[in-house]
Parts: structure tokens; sequence; C-alpha cells
């Protein structure tokens, strides 16, 4: 089913400003040159005046006529782009004398609701089975192989039935499946029969029959839907003006160039001023012929998003009980009431009351509209044309709740001689022809891996036009020299261009890289060394052309960490690599050499560091005496700590020795008399061992006192030590 839909919120675009059109200084004689007087009578159709195209994938399309009197115009747009319509659309009209009166457009229900709303609901692609089950209680006939029987759908079940043919031999197993069955009630009661034998059956109920029809309708329709019109209705007083202007989606246009270089002369690089010539391609994939259109293309790229504004949205409701009366039940009545607790339930009732009032009346104040702001440059497309158009939307129009704001890139061309493109053809358009200022150099990267450099130019834009990206074909002299990509170039903007491999040219690099201590100082007890390592890069270039010279242009890339050291500065520099040019002569060689460095630093604690390094680093005057000086006391402080450990380690050792030894003795004890002489003199020589072992302890003790005033001192030393 198919119906009509209005806008109101469109009529209030174009009704709800009137004072301000001539305040804006646009009458009625500025009015009338919206369109030619060929088209006030009769029309049906706007024409497409002017169109701008985006490099986002829309484009902003203008129609422009004289309407007369009450008139419909209908406007035809693919299915697919209706949403971006009813998102855009913005309807200009005189308002002396003239009006919207509706805009009405094909609704679009969906698909599976449209087939829910026939008596027979086909919309999950049932089976023949699943359709007679749908259709119980009413009447059918069916055609099988034993002839016709007529009755009232009662169910459809699935039985287990033997399959024909399974024992066909006699004795073996049948094999059985579960079949759908049809319960018919006929004159002669209740019978069944195997669907899988029926070839087929009819719908005795003709209005059902023709839900039926009318569902598989709306199928064949909804794939049909390729085209939905959009119908504006005006009612005017005498030939009016109208403006109809809207987006949708088109595709990208594009763009390709052709870069001409002037033949060089023998013995000279470059010849005179390149030029640059530049082609847009663009795609008309409507259904309605461009003829004599005013073409934009814009570079921006503004923002632009799809919302499904043309399905019907259904908002799910709670189901909410019907309200009933209880039944008058036997009461009890309790012995007496708590009024307390009364009290409490009507202060908690009210509250919930007032909140209640509170949500359904109190809603959050609008905001105050805000100030037209002038029109940016991303907004060019929508300038005054003829004298009346979008330009002066402020004027005819409710002016908008939010404040307008530049995005994206805001430069366009605008085609100075209207442009004719048919349906579903595509066209080249010359935008661009102009010098450019350009320069011929060999680019060598050795990133590439070739011992070659890349024939190329060095451009700056300086064409007065910006350059959107694209490829460019190279033409030297009047000769096809290669192909070469570009981005998008600013005015004023440089960029490099390579086209071909230079095979005149031989490069040859060699690598070599150095690390050097520079400085030597203490910092908070702990010596500070300063290291510079340099990368060093020497590029050979000859040139074999003997008639020609050559400027080689050099990329090395950067590193994380590494400057620049030598040449001092680049001739040009991006995020990624330095450049650096080369001039060689006809038959001439030249070299690069560059270097990069980076300083690091690296921290040793003074105690540890080796003394005869840092003599050797005071002879070549990295460190002072006075780092020497500090050094070596602290390493004294080091060496003295040393000799106490070393001490007590030795004390430690000998203890170790004497314990394993008394155990040795007195296990042999255990096995000796007591009144023999062995027993005596191992007796003896635990005693000696006891008063050597109180000795140590005693020495221990004074050893581990110094070494712990020993390690004071040199922390104490260390710690705040700052020398340079």
């Amino acid at each position: 089913m198919t119906r009509r839909r209005l806008i109101p919120g469109l009529m209030m675009v174009v009704c709800g400003t009137v004072a301000p059109v001539w305040t804006a200084g646009v009458g009625p004689s500025a009015l009338a040159q919206a369109a030619k007087p060929e088209q006030a009578a009769g029309v049906e159709s706007l024409p497409i005046k002017s169109i701008t195209l985006y490099r986002s994938g829309v484009g902003y399309f203008e129609r422009r006529g004289l309407v007369e009197g009450d008139r419909t115009v209908q406007l035809r747009f693919a299915t697919d782009q209706i949403n971006d319509i009813l998102k855009s659309m913005v309807i200009l009209i005189d308002p002396d004398g003239g009006r919207v009166a509706s805009v009405g457009y094909g609704s679009k229900e969906p698909l599976d609701r449209r087939l829910a709303s026939f008596g027979v609901n086909i919309g999950d692609n049932p089976t023949a089975g699943e359709i007679l089950n749908r259709l119980r209680g009413s009447p059918v006939k069916l055609m099988t192989e034993e002839g016709e029987i007529s009755g009232t759908i009662m169910n459809v079940e699935k039985r287990p039935t033997v399959l024909a043919g399974s024992d066909k031999g006699g004795g073996g197993a049948q094999t059985v499946a579960d079949l759908p069955w049809i319960n018919l009630v006929t004159p002669k009661g209740v019978q069944s029969v195997n669907l899988t034998r029926v070839r087929g059956f009819e719908i005795l109920d003709k209005a059902l029959a023709g839900e039926l029809n009318k569902a598989l309708a709306a199928l064949a329709e909804h794939r049909a839907e390729r085209v939905k019109s959009v119908d504006v209705a005006f009612a005017n007083q005498g030939a009016k003006p109208v403006v109809v202007a809207y987006v949708h989606e088109m595709p990208v246009w594009k763009t390709s160039y052709r870069l001409v270089l002037p033949e060089a002369a023998e013995g000279k690089k470059d010849a005179g001023t390149p030029t640059i010539q530049g082609w847009a391609m663009v795609e008309n994939t409507t259904d309605e012929d461009w003829q004599d259109v005013r073409l934009s293309l814009v570079a921006g790229r503004p923002v632009s998003f799809q919302m499904d504004l043309y399905e019907p949205l259904h908002v799910a409701r709670p189901q909410v009980p019907v309200p009933t009366v209880p039944g008058v039940m036997p009461r009890i009545y309790a012995g007496g009431a708590d009024f307390e607790r009364a009290k409490e339930l009507a202060v908690i009732s009210d509250a919930a009351a007032k909140r209640g009032e509170a949500m359904t009346r109190g809603r959050a104040p609008g905001a105050p509209p805000a100030r037209a702001q002038a029109p940016t440059e991303s907004g060019a497309a929508f300038e005054d044309r003829d004298g009346f158009g979008l330009g002066q939307l402020g004027n005819y129009a409710a002016q908008a709740q939010a404040q307008a704001g530049e995005i994206g890139e805001v430069f366009q061309y605008q085609l100075k001689s209207p442009v004719s493109i048919a349906r579903q053809r595509s066209a080249m358009l010359p935008i661009l022809s102009a010098p450019i200022e350009g320069k011929r150099v060999s680019i060598y990267s050795r990133a590439d891996g070739s011992a070659h450099p890349m024939r190329g130019v060095h451009l700056t834009n300086t064409s007065g036009l910006q350059l959107m990206p694209g490829p460019i074909s190279v033409f030297d002299g009047s000769a096809y020299a290669g192909d070469a990509q570009i981005g998008h170039v600013s005015t004023g903007d440089k960029r490099l261009l390579a086209y071909a491999v230079d095979l005149d040219v031989q490069a040859l690099v060699k690598e070599d890289g150095t690390s050097a201590i520079r400085k030597v100082r203490i910092v908070n007890g702990l010596i500070e060394q300063t290291f510079k390592q340099e990368a060093t890069t020497q590029y050979a270039f000859a040139n074999k052309d003997q008639k020609r010279p050559r400027t080689v242009l050099v990329e090395h890339a950067k590193l994380p960490g590494w400057t620049l050291a030598a040449p001092k500065k680049a001739t040009e520099e991006t995020e990624q690599v330095y450049r650096f040019e080369v001039e060689l002569g006809a038959k001439e060689s030249g070299t690069l050499e560059v270097t990069l460095e980076r300083i690091e630093q690296q921290w040793v604690e003074v105690v540890t560091y080796d003394m005869r390094t840092l003599v050797s680093y005071a002879r070549e005057g990295k460190v002072s005496q006075k780092v020497v000086d500090a050094v070596k006391k602290a390493a004294d402080l080091q060496a003295a700590i040393s000799a106490t450990q070393k001490r007590i380690a030795q004390l430690d050792e000998e203890r170790r020795t004497i314990e394993q030894d008394q155990a040795r003795i007195r296990q042999n004890m255990g096995t000796v008399s007591r009144d023999t002489d062995l027993y005596k003199r191992y007796a003896t020589k635990l005693n000696e061992q006891e008063t050597r072992l109180e000795a140590m302890r005693e020495q221990r003790d004074k050893e581990q006192q110094t070494l712990t005033t020993q390690i004071a001192e040199r922390d104490a030393y260390v710690g705040g030590l700052n020398v340079e």
C-alpha cells in the first residue's frame, strides 16, 4: 500500500521569514531573474541549474524555475537517495503571493511489516505446509494423486511415516521418516492426507486468496522499487520564481594533470617555465541529463552522514493489562490501627506524587536562537546566483539554531561556462592551464635501493590555484617522459615529483661510524661520561651525460635522537629526510658527505672506575685533574675497605678450618680410651684451638668495627661529591 507524507518543516523554512526578504535587497525584479521566461507556464519539473560536487562524496544540486498558479512539481529520485533528500532539501519562493502548499512522497513501509498486515503472512518465506497450517479454519481443495479432496483445515502435523518402496524385497528393514500430514474436516469426517503426495492446493476463501496475491504483489513491488517521486505543491498568485536545493550522494570528482617541461638546450638544465594542465573527471550517475548547468568542484570535505528518514519508524510500546475490579472478599478486621506507620506512608505518597508532577511538567528551556553567521568559503556552493539563491537563505528561511562553522578545505573550482553531461555519462573538464615554477632535479634516495637517481621536478605551486591529489603525466618537450603522483598542494607550497630513472647518473654510497668520549665529571657521587656518536655517509655521483649538467637532490634519512652535524644546514628538510643539492656539470663527478651525531651519557660508580682509563682521559684533556684526584681518594678509601674485608674473610676461613678439625678430633676421642696418651694429646689440641678461637673472635669484632667506620667515611665522601 502506498501512502503520501507531508513535510510541514519545509513549509516553515519557506514561509517563516517574509519580512527580511526585501530588507536584504532582493525584490520582485531580482526574483524574476531566477528563471527563464519560457519556464513560466505549465511547469511539471524544475531543471537543474547548478551543481556543486565535493570530494567527500556528496553533491549539492539547485533547481530553478517559474511556477505559475497552483502547480505541483514532481521531482524523481533513486530510492537510495530519498534519505539524503529528506535530510537536506530546502525550498525558496517569493513570499509575496507565493507559498508551498505541501511536500509529499510515497511512504516506505518496512517490508516485513507490510507482509504481516496481510491475511496470509509470507514474510518469513514459509513452506507450503507452514502456509496451510497458518490457514487453519479455512476451506481448501487439495489435488492429490488419488483425486481432489475439499475440506476445512484443522491442522498440519508431522507423523512417523514408512517411505514407499523401502521394503521391496520383503522381510527387510523399513525406512521411517517424520513427514507432514494435513487433517481436513470434511462431510465424511476428518481425513488425513500426506502432504508429500499433494500436487497442489486451492484456497476456496476468495478474500483470503486475494490477500495471498496482494502479499506476493507487495514482494514484487518491493524488488521493483527503484525510483521514488517527491511532489512539491505550490499555491501562487501569478508566476513566482522558486529554487529547490538538496544534497545527495555522488561519486568523488577526480583530477589528473599534464606537466610540460620545456626542452632544455645543450649545456643547460632548464629552458624556461613549465606548464601545468589540470583536468577534472566528473560522473553523472543520476537518471537525468545535466543540460547547461553551472558546475563547481569543491576541495572541501563537509561533514556528511546518512540517516534512515524514509522508512517509517515504529516505537515499541509497553503492554499494560486491562484494569479490572477485584471481587469482594470477606474482611478480617484487626484489633487496632498503627497511626505512626500511616503518617510515614502519607509522606512517602506525597513525595512520589510531587516527583511525578515534576517529571511531567518540568522541561528544560530551549536555548535562544544563535545569530546567523556570514557564509564561509566552504559554503561557496550556496552563493547567490542570478540574484536569488541559497545565499539569501538567511532572509527567506528561519535562522539556524546552531552556529555555522568552517569544516575541511575551502578551495573550489567553478567552471566559467555551463556544462552538459548526459545521464550515466562522464566527462573530462579542463580546470587548470597555467605556468608553474619548476626546476629539473635528479632525486636520489638510498631507500629506493637503486644505483641511479630518479629524474624529477622540484615544483613550487605558483599557478594561483590549489592542486588536488592525482596523477601527473610528464612531457619533456614534445615527448612523454613518465608519470608521477602528488597529494594536495596549496598555493605557494613546494613538492617533488619523480617520473623516470636517470640512467645517466651513477651513485655510490659508503658509511662509517665512530664513538668517542667527550667529557668526564663527577655528579652526585657518580662519574658521568658524555659520549659523542657520529654516523657519516659519503655519496659519490658520476654524471655520464655528455651534454647536460645535473642537480642531484639527495634525500638522507633522519634518525630519531640524531642531529645534523655536517653540512651545517640542509637545502630542505621534511619530517623524515634531509635534502641536499649536489651540482654536477656534464661529464663531471661530485661528492657529498653527511654526518649525523648523537650525544649520550653513561653513569658509573666512582669507586669502580678504572684509574688507568681515567688517567688516559686526563692526558687527552677530557677530564680535569680535580676529577682524577677525587677518584683517586675514593679509590684509596675503597682499597682500605677491601683490605679490612680481606682480613675478616681470612679470620672466617681460619675459624671454619679449626671447627672442622675439632669435629674430627672429637670423633676420634670417642673411639680411644681415656687413659691413653693419644686421648690426652687430643685433649691438649682441643684446648689450644679453643684459645685461638677466642682470640680470633676478639680480632674479628675489631676488624668489623673498623670496616663499618671505613664504609661510613667512604659514603660520606662520595655521596655529595660533585667535581667538574
